[in-house]
């Protein structure tokens, strides 16, 4: 790592000769460079660019902020630098690995701003997969105790109008734009291709007690994308804010393993005891009756699931205002009851399964007090948040309160909806997963989930709510694809099944969940049967935006291959040199075949391999494959 030194910082409009500092990562391919600069109408306004393999890839970009007082954008002083180096790794409950490694270089800049007498701490992390920037406001010599945050101009100006991957909304579709007409209110995490070698995703980290940010274009500066938050901040001081975050890598599935960053921005576990924070598989109940319950939870136990969903209606309609989560009222007019849930938890807690239930915002905001303690006396393991307010200061500090809360009482949580991770679950583990995803519910195109798999999923978890017998698989893509979605799309709690219904489960009202979407006993369901939910490893081997991806995760001694297509038909080589050497396995694999007289048409055959073996995929234009791979001395006869 280097230390703090001068030198020449320069851009068009501007030049100046002073104090600056610069470090690098790990492995000497990112640099961060910071200084003041000086110009027409500004003073001594702090300054950063990011190289990346010796490309300028973040070019001179301002950072500050507008406050009530005044701003904070010029007329700075260094006060001082200080380098610092960590290297460590650490064990996460659940993940996408068994081991992180956590390691970067940093820089801290003590800033004076010379007329409001506040005091700016900013800290750059440079790692092997990224950059990082935070500020902290300290009183200084300002009169107030207290900031008032109108805006937050932290700038990303790259060198050309790149293309990046859109979306407005945290479940909405995505488009492909240039910089210069990306406009307003951009979801985070942001993914941008510079060249075939160089992709950049602009994210948020630790964001607990802050305004979101999303990202804004402007258009008289086709290249500067800013920073933009949900609301104004106000808070005592210090105030420390979420982590800016810009990844870097060669292609979208170096992205993808790197994406650790997120989770190494927060604190660690602040929980003593993780024994009963448990991941698993889960179906949702779809009928709200006693006798759907019970089949659901004798379906989980033949079928290696581990939690039964009670969704919305179970105590009333959940948009009233008065509605009340403390009491089991079946909807009547979704549902034909009746329901015992009490009856039910029992009886899935003799057989070790699980229960969660739905909850909405309304009866959240009104009743978390009191509804939190009652599910844990009720034997209750989770709570799905429904329609959550996010994005104001004052909504994410009470979203993730209720968290903290959840977890006094023993219980996980499911952020459904608009919320998008910025990496909490490693403080508090009891966050499983979350929506902000446009998932199964809403029918996605397959070129929607493989531009998911690379924007969305960068971020952490993704609950995408995967159905298997509905009808809408037919339509967008096949069975063996959505096979493949349990590997490619990481969630501890993986939901199955979503619109299905074991045989012995009753109709819903209206005949919703008919026929059509009963579980049938096809043979490739041994694959759900057998697929973890979490990971020792992950390696992307193929993977291109809103077209391919296979990606191959290990739990265990085993390792699990997921292959999904769109656009056209395509055929990848897999070399299995991940796999231990000297050892053979068994592959079972899973692919699409129409000559199959199935409901799904899932063909399964077994084929023996080692680490020489390199497998030939062929997908259709809208297909998938799945493969889970077992050493032969476990193979079960």
């Amino acid at each position: 790592m280097k230390k703090a030194v001068l030198f020449i910082f320069s851009m068009l409009g501007f030049f100046m000769i002073g104090a600056g500092a610069i470090v690098e990562s790990p492995n000497g391919r990112i640099i961060v460079s910071f200084g003041l600069e000086s110009g027409l109408e500004l003073d001594n306004v702090p300054v950063y660019n990011v190289t990346f393999q010796g490309k300028r890839i973040i070019d001179d970009s301002y950072i500050g902020f507008e406050l009530e007082e005044g701003d904070l954008k010029d007329n700075f002083r260094i006060l001082s630098t200080r380098s610092s180096s960590y290297s460590g790794s650490w064990e996460p409950i659940y993940g996408e690995r068994s081991i992180v490694k956590n390691e970067y270089n940093q820089l801290e800049i003590n800033l004076y701003h010379k007329h409001l007498g506040y005091k700016l701490n900013l800290i750059f992390r440079c790692y092997d997969a990224g950059v990082a920037l935070r500020y902290t406001i300290h009183q200084g010599d300002a009169r107030s105790e207290k900031v008032n945050i109108k805006r937050e101009n932290t700038e990303f100006r790259f060198l050309g109008d790149h293309f990046a991957w859109c979306t407005l909304k945290a479940q909405g579709p995505y488009s492909r734009e240039k910089i210069s007409t990306m406009g307003a209110g951009i979801e985070r995490p942001l993914t941008l291709k510079i060249d075939s070698s160089t992709y950049v995703v602009l994210g948020e980290a630790a964001l607990v007690d802050y305004a979101r940010m999303k990202l804004t274009s402007l258009e008289e500066k086709s290249h500067l994308i800013v920073s933009d938050l949900d609301s104004p901040v106000r808070s005592d001081l210090p105030l420390t804010t979420p982590w800016r975050v810009v990844m870097l890598g060669e292609s979208p599935g170096k992205l993808l393993e790197n994406n650790d960053i997120i989770l190494n921005l927060n604190e660690p576990c602040a929980l003593e005891d993780v024994s009963w924070i448990k991941p698993g598989k889960v179906i949702r109940e779809m009928t709200l009756t006693t006798v759907g319950g019970k089949a659901c939870i004798d379906f989980a136990v033949k079928h290696n699931l581990q939690y039964v969903h009670f969704d919305a209606g179970w105590y009333g309609h959940e948009y009233s205002e008065e509605s009340d989560a403390t009491t089991v009222m079946v909807d009547p007019k979704r549902y034909l009851g009746p329901l015992d849930l009490h009856e039910v938890i029992e009886y899935a807690d003799k057989r070790d399964i699980g229960i969660i239930l739905y909850v909405n915002r309304r009866a959240l905001e009104n009743q978390l007090d009191e509804i939190l303690p009652l599910y844990s006396k009720w034997g209750v393991k989770g709570v799905k948040f429904g329609f959550v307010r996010v994005g104001a200061q004052e909504w994410t500090t009470w979203l993730h309160e209720a968290v903290r809360k959840a977890a006094k009482y023993g219980l996980m949580v499911d952020i459904h909806d608009d919320y998008r991770p910025t990496g909490f679950s490693r403080t508090y583990p009891n966050l499983m997963t979350q929506e902000g995803i446009r998932g199964d519910e809403e029918s996605p195109p397959n070129s929607l989930t493989l531009t998911t798999l690379f924007t969305r999923m960068l971020s952490g978890a993704g609950d995408n709510t995967i159905c298997y017998f509905d009808s809408r698989v037919d339509e967008n893509a096949t069975h063996a694809y959505q096979l493949a979605k349990t590997i490619c799309l990481y969630s501890p709690w993986q939901y199955l099944y979503w619109y299905d219904r074991p045989e012995n489960s009753p109709r819903k009202k209206g005949g919703a969940g008919g026929q059509e979407n009963i579980i049938r006993d096809v043979p490739e369901l041994e694959f759900f049967d057998a697929v973890p939910t979490v990971w020792d490893d992950t390696k992307v081997i193929h993977g291109s935006i809103g077209k391919y991806a296979v990606i191959a995760r290990r739990s265990g001694k085993e390792w699990f291959i997921g292959s999904m297509n769109s656009g056209k038909e395509r055929i990848f080589k897999v070399p299995l040199d991940f796999l231990e050497k000297d050892m053979k396995y068994i592959a079972y694999i899973y692919y699409d075949d129409h000559t199959i007289d199935t409901r799904t048409q899932v063909g399964i055959k077994r084929i023996v391999v080692n680490t020489d073996t390199t497998l030939k995929i062929n997908l259709t234009a809208q297909g998938g494959q799945a493969v889970r791979i077992l050493p032969i001395t476990e193979r079960e006869n």
